[in-house]
């Protein structure tokens, strides 16, 4: 099994910066792509960012420009550095992290972590 935990929501004014961090753990061979999908009240799930194990990233419109992810491989762990934040940056983010384990693969969920945009 392989856990995933977030951290570094909160409450931020409008312009102002969060970093959320994610890490995953368990036996695993190896963490493939690792993300954030984001879900606003009333809205769906949408993937904001995501990094591959090489370094490749993909953003959603929305975030590029203003947030930056990244990875540290050897502990697992990747970061979402989001600026100039707005109020429609407002909603739940979750981490994912893709893993394999020989002929074996799944992709493992946080519980989510709250970040609210507001003056």
């Amino acid at each position: 099994q392989v856990q995933v935990v977030e951290s570094g929501g909160g409450l931020v004014q409008p312009g102002g910066s969060l970093r959320l961090s994610c890490a995953a753990s368990g036996s695993v061979l190896s963490i493939n792509d690792m993300g954030w999908y984001r879900q606003a009240p009333g809205k769906k799930r949408e993937l904001v960012a995501s990094v591959t194990r090489g370094g490749s990233t993909n953003y959603a419109e929305s975030a590029k420009g203003r947030f930056t992810i990244s990875r540290d491989n050897a502990k697992n762990t990747q970061y979402l550095q989001m600026n100039t934040l707005k109020p429609e940056d407002t909603g739940d983010y979750y981490c994912y992290a893709e893993w394999s384990r020989g002929f074996n693969f799944g992709t493992s969920w946080g519980q989510g972590i709250q970040v609210t945009v507001s003056s």
